[in-house]
């Protein structure tokens, strides 16, 4: 698989960015049904840097009743599937800097 059918897209928060400044790791979305070899192969393919280790967290749909008025709607919250990439001393991935 090519690397942009892996990586959706970048997970830029406040927790990102202190992972990105404090333990030189970055956060992506990825797709469901990759694994952490894939991952890890994507990010070195589109970024050119030394990925040292890839965590995965998944989360899962999530059913929900909504109130609209005096209505209640029976819905769901999509789930998705995070990767915090660790990269190696000395890897930075340009299109983080300056965020």
């Amino acid at each position: 698989m090519d690397y942009t059918q892996i990586l959706i897209k970048p997970l830029i928060s406040e927790k990102g960015t202190f992972l990105k400044e404090e333990v030189n790791q970055v956060a992506f979305f990825v797709r469901r049904n990759s694994n952490k070899v894939q991952i890890k192969k994507a990010v070195e393919d589109a970024f050119a840097v030394k990925v040292e280790a890839v965590n995965v967290v998944v989360k899962k749909p999530l059913a929900k009743i909504f109130s609209r008025g005096r209505k209640r709607l029976a819905g769901t919250v999509p789930g998705y599937k995070k990767a915090y990439v660790t990269l190696a001393p000395g890897s930075k991935i340009e299109f983080f800097e300056g965020v």
